[in-house]
């Protein structure tokens, strides 16, 4: 090495630590890089973008190729520098220990901190443009790192590693949910909300009118009666029944009948003739499978039926979408919320309130993983029929039964959650 010249020594010196940050970089930057970014970029044609995915098919070669040359480069590295201590301070005892100092200080700042904290900032930059570099090299050096990632596959099949397995995997429900909360500016909060909305989607009786409140016509009825609500009801649409709400006869569009209510020979039969044949949907069925269920029938609403026929209540594609896009409807009783304000800043509620609903609009955290009211909500804490002035703590909440019936809670108390 005597006839090679110092700066000739330095120049590849220079070289190597150039060499040695990029195989630094583009490891940090092609491990970090997004995957689902990276598959976008493959989709729409990104040539860099498509190398890098080839390479990370088989991330134990990648990372063989990058490790076979970066200490291939660290090691003629560390032998150029002492190389070159050498010539500079002489053949003494310090030399080594200066080139040793020299080496750990440029290969941790120059060939790995440095590099690594710009792969890890920006993986894009760097991961694309070494792909081209990378791809090339694995095919020119591929025998050789054949032979060591044999080795080194097989210390990891002892530990029941695959290779083979894809680095690759599917995002939890969870991980979602932080994604879409941590988009940010790329997506409207008004958006994000309705995608968190739509993963919420649970099943249909979770926001069914129940049985109880399902209004509708009953064919038993005075005709006057059967007209007044024709003329006066909030709904476009009503459920025909005759005596019983399990025997429904068919949904009634009040569009198709106005202009029959002025013809005196108007009668029941008439609306019969007029209605559509009922639409069912079995209990447990899913908010989302519903909503495409109600695309692929034609249909704005169904009725909730239990495993014995029976009916549970009524779900509409008006419910469906609240639940997505949040309340939209001109619906009267919504002026009229089931919650009042007091002084003493708790709330009187009904019992009959929808607990999801209540959750939405006052910003409360009271479970609805099992009763959909407060007054199921209650009869199932305390499993008995409670007195008024009862008291009792869910999820937090002090709860005061204020009225109650022979079988329900009909009003409570609900205080500031603890």
């Amino acid at each position: 090495m005597d006839e090679v010249s110092l700066s000739a020594l330095f120049i590849a010196l220079i070289v190597l630590i150039i060499f040695s940050a990029f195989f630094s970089a583009a490891e940090i930057a092609l491990m970090t890089v997004d995957r689902y970014r990276l598959r976008h970029l493959t989709k729409v044609g990104h040539r860099g973008a498509k190398r890098a995915q080839s390479l990370l098919k088989r991330p134990d070669r990648l990372i063989g190729v990058i490790l076979l040359g970066s200490n291939f480069t660290n090691a003629l590295l560390s032998t150029l520098t002492t190389v070159t201590a050498i010539r500079i301070l002489g053949e003494q005892e310090s030399t080594i220990v200066v080139a040793t100092i020299v080496i750990a200080l440029v290969i941790l700042i120059f060939t790995d901190l440095a590099p690594k904290t710009l792969a890890a900032l920006h993986p894009e930059r760097i991961a694309f443009p070494s792909a081209y570099v990378l791809e090339p090299l694995l095919k020119l050096i591929y025998p050789v790192v054949w032979i060591v990632n044999g080795m080194a596959n097989g210390v990891l099949r002892t530990f029941g590693v695959s290779p083979q397995e894809s680095a690759t995997r599917t995002l939890s429900s969870e991980e979602i949910r932080m994604v879409i909360n941590e988009a940010g500016a790329m997506i409207p909060r008004s958006h994000q909300q309705m995608l968190l909305n739509i993963m919420d989607l649970e099943k249909g009786e979770d926001i069914m009118t129940p049985r109880n409140e399902i209004i509708g016509i009953d064919l038993e009825d005075d005709w006057n009666n059967i007209l007044d609500l024709l003329t006066t009801s909030q709904h476009t649409r009503l459920p025909l029944y005759r005596g019983d709400i399990n025997n429904v006869m068919g949904i009634l569009h009040v569009r198709n009948i106005l202009h029959k209510l002025t013809d005196a020979a108007f009668n029941h039969e008439d609306l019969i003739a007029l209605a559509h044949e009922p639409y069912y949907i079995p209990e447990g069925t899913s908010l989302n499978g519903q909503l495409l269920n109600f695309q692929r029938q034609k249909r704005r609403i169904g009725l909730v039926v239990d495993e014995y026929g029976d009916i549970n209540g009524l779900v509409t594609l008006e419910d469906i979408l609240e639940e997505i896009v949040g309340e939209f409807t001109t619906d009267i009783s919504a002026a009229s919320p089931d919650v009042y304000a007091q002084k003493d800043n708790s709330f009187l509620v009904s019992g009959s309130a929808n607990i999801r609903d209540l959750n939405r609009a006052m910003h409360w955290h009271l479970p609805v993983d099992g009763p959909r009211t407060i007054n199921g909500l209650v009869l199932e804490y305390l499993e008995s029929i409670p007195s008024p002035g009862t008291s009792l703590l869910i999820a937090n909440y002090p709860i005061e039964i204020v009225q109650t019936a022979e079988n329900s809670v009909k009003m409570v108390r609900i205080l500031p959650r603890l």
